[in-house]
């Protein structure tokens, strides 16, 4: 058979008979060759108004309707017909099977990149990161997903429209703040969630109701129930996950309200990895196409012209502009991720006396792919940056640190160059970018004045001096205060406890009638 004749396809048209022959081509070096684990693949071929819709909905098949998903796709659609935004190739869905969306308007070479892209890059990681293992439920999601469609749609038939947005805008407002941050609280069973859901909700009134029984409802207070311990220990205090709070401790929310608010609680979940990770897993992606496409053209599987045409669509896909570009907006993920990537496999292939002694654990190693598949197995983006980001591939890069601070001097400065010093500094600035706990504000519920106005109050430990922006915090904490149904106030407080500023908000009153 001539190189030709093996060939997967020629020119730029596919049909779904070359499709599935492109994905056999790609799983048979995905699985032979670079040891990939992944979920059943299911390719999806939509148009460019499938793939706007599917971008109002964060990418997922199925979804409960809400008025936002609407806007976005009227924003969408309209910059995309006056050319102000292209679409992406493709997308993917952390589920089981593993869904991958191709464009229909791709040629086959972008098909054949996308399928080695989404449906064995992204998968692997999808199945194999510990976060996603900790955190999501890949076989159970969509089943999920299609009860919670159902079930808004019953609620707005029996509550109405009015009453179901208000309760979804709300939570959607505090869907950042509806995460468990901690391994301990590991996911449920999605799949066991909608025949759970009417048992949960009686169980969970007659405890909601033993709890707000005990509120004094005069001038005669307890002194048992005024203790601040057993109070706080009641309600589950302190709490950072606070549409966890609401859903279980809100005093005049109805069952189906609770249950919305952990429909989103849980979608809220699902995603909280995917935030930590998109540094590995776009590069994990990148780097698995890369491979696979550069095989499928040493094999003759894939004419030059056609891998001209992947070469130039991969390195847009990794262009890093400099910091004194005009479209430097910070580190593609794409291009740190690819560089990181091919820098281990650097190291553990043919390293130098520096590498030796910044990574003895993998230097000169010579499995590459053992190694890769570990790291993208075990770490997360501030991890993966802080152990692996090396000193040949900041000079490369160029990167350097500058420190702006006014309490401190006068003007910007260096604070980090290329020493051993620097390298170290460098790295851990970086690094801390992708660290959740430092960039996401922590906030708790601390207590609920349970004898007095029934006041809600929150804390939020400001770090280095980043405090809330005061007009986004107020209409955040406004939907935080029609859930809860009285005042809620928030105090930021500093490293030696010192209140820097209090936030005030009351429900309005329709939060209240309802």
């Amino acid at each position: 058979m001539t190189a030709t004749a093996a060939r997967l396809f020629e020119g730029a048209e596919w049909d779904f008979a070359k499709l599935q022959r492109i994905h056999d081509a790609c799983e048979e070096i995905a699985r032979s060759e670079l040891g990939l684990d992944i979920y059943p693949n299911q390719i999806e071929v939509i148009t460019a108004e499938q793939m706007l819709d599917a971008y109002s909905s964060a990418g997922m098949p199925l979804f409960y309707k809400h008025w936002s998903f609407g806007k976005h796709f009227a924003h969408h659609e309209a910059f995309y017909r006056k050319g102000l935004m292209g679409l992406a190739y493709e997308i993917v869905i952390n589920s089981s099977p593993c869904i991958s969306y191709l464009m229909e308007e791709n040629t086959a070479t972008m098909q054949t990149l996308v399928i080695a892209h989404a449906a064995f890059g992204h998968n692997h990681f999808f199945k194999n990161n510990y976060l996603f293992k900790q955190w999501t439920d890949a076989d159970g999601i969509l089943d999920y997903l299609d009860f919670a469609k159902n079930y808004m749609a019953q609620c707005e038939e029996r509550h109405g429209r009015q009453a179901v947005e208000q309760t979804l805008d709300a939570a959607h407002a505090l869907m950042s703040h509806g995460i468990d941050r901690y391994p301990g609280k590991k996911n449920l069973d999605l799949r066991a969630e909608e025949k759970r859901a009417g048992e949960r909700r009686l169980h969970e009134e007659s405890v909601f109701n033993d709890l707000w029984r005990t509120v004094p409802a005069g001038p005669a207070k307890s002194p048992e129930m005024l203790n601040s311990e057993r109070r706080r220990k009641l309600l589950g205090l302190p709490q950072e996950n606070l549409l966890y709070f609401l859903e279980k401790a809100a005093p005049r929310l109805q069952p189906w309200q609770r249950e919305a608010l952990r429909i989103v609680r849980h979608i809220a979940q699902y995603f909280y990895p995917q935030s930590q990770t998109k540094v590995m897993n776009e590069g994990t992606a990148t780097y698995v196409h890369y491979r696979i496409m550069n095989r499928l053209h040493e094999q003759g599987r894939i004419s030059d012209g056609n891998f001209l045409e992947f070469l130039q669509s991969h390195t847009n896909v990794v262009f890093q502009p400099d910091f004194d570009d005009p479209r430097f907006s910070g580190f593609n993920p794409y291009a740190l991720g690819f560089a990181m990537m091919q820098d281990i496999e650097r190291i553990v292939s043919s390293h130098e006396d520096e590498d030796r002694e910044w990574f003895p654990d993998i230097a000169g190693t010579g499995d590459v792919m053992a190694v890769l598949r570990n790291t993208w197995a075990n770490y997360r983006d501030e991890s993966f940056i802080s152990q692996f980001l090396s000193p040949r591939l900041m000079r490369k890069l160029r990167m350097f640190h500058l420190h702006d601070d006014p309490e401190e001097s006068a003007g910007i400065r260096v604070d980090a160059i290329h020493d051993e010093r620097g390298y170290r500094r460098v790295r851990r600035e970086l690094a801390r970018q992708y660290d959740v706990g430092y960039i996401d504000p922590n906030i708790e519920v601390v207590d609920v004045d349970l004898a007095g106005d029934r006041r809600l109050m929150l804390r939020h430990a400001v770090v280095k001096g980043a405090q809330l922006n005061e007009v986004e915090a107020k209409r955040v904490l406004q939907h935080l205060a029609d859930l809860w149904s009285y005042d809620v106030s928030l105090v930021e407080v500093d490293a030696t406890d010192t209140v820097l500023k209090e936030h005030v908000v009351s429900p309005r009153r329709h939060a209240a009638a309802a």
